[in-house]
């Protein structure tokens, strides 16, 4: 089928090998993330298959929140599920564009602050660089490092 998304499909057969495999954990993960993918798909007006930039964005936002979630169980006290979800945000960043550095988001945030002339501008910037910023790093790089970044480049 045209359009059809070949990282939804690659989800799909890794989600069957890994059952046959009777790997609990990636099969979990990746139905838990299937059907991310499926209701972002059947949100909105209309039904629609989702490009593999919308899938990433769907994994980015999966793998966001299991950090998350880890974070807050190890707070909690709670360091099974905090290694749970830890491992599954492994899982997913398997099908995630290789992540940026620190020194990667650094140089396009400077880049950035260049490019929008913000260099003194100080906070009043921020959303003119991020917004720059985040067309270069989308689906690479947590938003929440690139923020402090720019926060920091920018003198906050």
């Amino acid at each position: 089928m045209a359009g059809m998304s070949t990282l939804k499909d690659r989800l799909r057969t890794d989600l069957t090998t890994a059952m046959k495999a009777r790997d609990e954990l990636r099969s979990s993960t990746l139905r838990m993330v299937l059907a991310a993918v499926t209701t972002a798909e059947v949100a909105g007006k209309s039904a629609k298959v989702l490009s593999d930039d919308e899938v990433v964005a769907v994994l980015t936002s999966e793998a966001k929140k299991r950090r998350e979630a880890a974070t807050a169980f190890a707070d909690g006290g709670r360091a099974e599920s905090a290694e749970r979800e830890t491992a599954e945000a492994g899982v997913i960043a398997e099908y995630l564009p290789e992540q940026l550095t620190e020194a990667e988001i650094a140089e396009i945030v400077t880049e950035a602050v260049a490019a929008t002339g913000a260099a003194g501008e100080g906070m009043r910037a921020m959303g003119k660089v991020m917004g720059l910023v985040q067309q270069r790093t989308k689906g690479r790089a947590d938003g929440g490092a690139v923020a402090a970044e720019v926060k920091r480049q920018l003198g906050a």
